[in-house]
């Protein structure tokens, strides 16, 4: 069975075709780096790392790119409000986006290129396009002509007519078409600039993300995977000025991402729901957050619950505890045919990267290698080893939900934290409900000695180690 995913610009499932044998070039767009990021961005980011991961498990040569924007309305925003530069901005939560996605297991990118960066070939790319006429100049702002790109609207199915409706509400007159977007935007007071053709400005955000995959990757590459919200007009206009420039196909496959709701709610800092990946992280594993990602398809929907999370931990403790003791135990008789279960595991991944289906396979493995494993026979060590090297390439190479014993945070004693941090809030609830009062204190009070804070709710208690 050949390799198929969802591609968002033909809206069909397709086999995967690379441009190079045996290669695959992939471009998943950044964060811009005004704050932490949060847990929906973190669906996008860990989803992609994973399809990165499948593809080179599978045995191709991977070129990943994601960008960091650094220049941004948004960064130039949060630095007026803190009094300081935008560079300080950008600096500070560029570093704590590498950070953050690092606890998150989420491996670096081969290149993170930088909006900043890149300016010079920014307006290479402008100039080619006005010289093409898919782009004009307005008192020191460049829009790209809609016009110009025939095929505008391609990937949304947006047509330009209901669209130019929409914008003649707040239209700005000097553009030649209400839908026109900016390339370039010409320096306001107080922010940051760089020379240009049109005078002192900055880069639009629309036109970086071209640039910066057209140099690390080329002009056409494979995929660009995004957020669902990146669709329109992002995407849209990514592949309308990259186009009108090279003549050429832009990306050839487009991956979305579905959306995020906490507690069947869209995330937002007003309905007090929005938490960034650092908040979650203090309360739960990587594993267990990545865990919980993969069991919904990376194109659904997905609702954010604690219970969910909760439960999440007591399924990666079952993979967990089967890896650790197919390290350790002893001599056996007893056979497993792990190559059909890995060739399951492919075929469930292959189909548009069903990711519930591949873990409903190891779960699957899991109880069949325990019941050998643990029978009287004993599982033969070839066996065993081949077990334990099927987990280490899918559960923790592919998934990354699984870690390898003796590591500087084992994963089946992150787990067992985890458990005896449930037993001590439960026995603090019983203390509660009995109204032994000094007991539910002393367990509080100790936990806070030892650097574990429990925070009380509706919903019930949490708890999250101190900073």
């Amino acid at each position: 069975m050949a390799l198929v995913f969802y591609d968002t610009l033909t809206k069909s499932l397709q086999p995967f075709t690379p441009l190079h044998p045996g290669e695959v070039r992939m471009y998943t767009c950044g964060p811009t780096v005004y704050n932490f990021f949060h847990i929906g961005n973190a669906r996008s980011f860990v989803m992609s790392d994973v399809i990165r991961r499948y593809f080179e498990y599978r045995g191709y040569k991977v070129t990943y790119v994601m960008n960091i924007t650094d220049i941004d309305d948004k960064i130039i925003k949060a630095a007026n409000e803190e009094g300081v530069d935008a560079a300080d901005i950008a600096t500070r939560y560029a570093k704590a986006f590498l950070d953050d996605a690092a606890r998150f297991g989420i491996r670096p990118a081969d290149v993170h290129p930088r909006a900043t960066e890149s300016i010079a070939d920014i307006i290479a790319h402008i100039e080619g396009l006005i010289a093409k006429g898919a782009a004009y100049e307005v008192d020191g702002d460049v829009y790209f002509q809609v016009n110009a790109f025939p095929e505008y609207g391609k990937l949304s199915g947006k047509n330009i007519e209901d669209l130019q409706v929409g914008a003649r509400v707040e239209a700005d007159t000097r553009k030649r078409n209400p839908v026109d977007f900016a390339l370039w935007k010409a320096a306001k007071p107080g922010e940051p600039w760089w020379e240009s053709p049109w005078g002192n400005g900055r880069p639009g955000w629309h036109i970086e993300c071209s640039v910066m995959s057209q140099k690390f990757l080329g002009q056409s590459f494979d995929i660009h995977a995004g957020g669902n919200d990146l669709i329109f007009p992002h995407h849209e206009n990514e592949i309308a000025q990259s186009e009108a420039l090279t003549h050429a196909p832009f990306a050839r496959y487009w991956l979305h991402f579905g959306f995020l709701n906490v507690d069947n709610e869209k995330m937002s800092k007003s309905l007090g729901n929005f938490f960034t990946a650092r908040d979650i992280l203090d309360k739960y594993s990587a594993e267990a957050l990545r865990f919980f990602y993969l069991q919904t398809h990376y194109r659904s929907p997905l609702n954010f619950v604690h219970e969910g999370l909760d439960a999440a931990r007591t399924g990666l403790q079952k993979l967990q505890s089967l890896y650790d003791a197919l390290g350790e135990a002893g001599e056996g008789t007893a056979t497993l045919d792990v190559p059909m279960w890995e060739q399951r595991f492919i075929e469930a991944v292959d189909n548009d990267f069903n990711t519930p289906a591949g873990m409903g396979v190891l779960f699957e493995f899991t109880r069949e290698a325990n019941a050998r494993l643990h029978s009287a026979e004993g599982l033969r060590s070839e066996d065993r080893a081949a077990a334990r090297d099927f987990l280490t390439r899918s559960a923790q190479g592919v998934f990354g939900i699984v870690r390898p014993a003796g590591s500087a945070a084992d994963g089946a004693a992150d787990a067992l934290v985890e458990q005896l941090m449930e037993l001590f809030i439960a026995l603090r609830t019983e203390a509660r409900k009995d109204k032994q009062w000094a007991l539910s204190d002393r367990i509080r009070d100790g936990l806070a000695e030892i650097g574990v804070l429990l925070e009380d709710s509706r919903e019930g208690t949490r708890w999250k180690r101190k900073q």
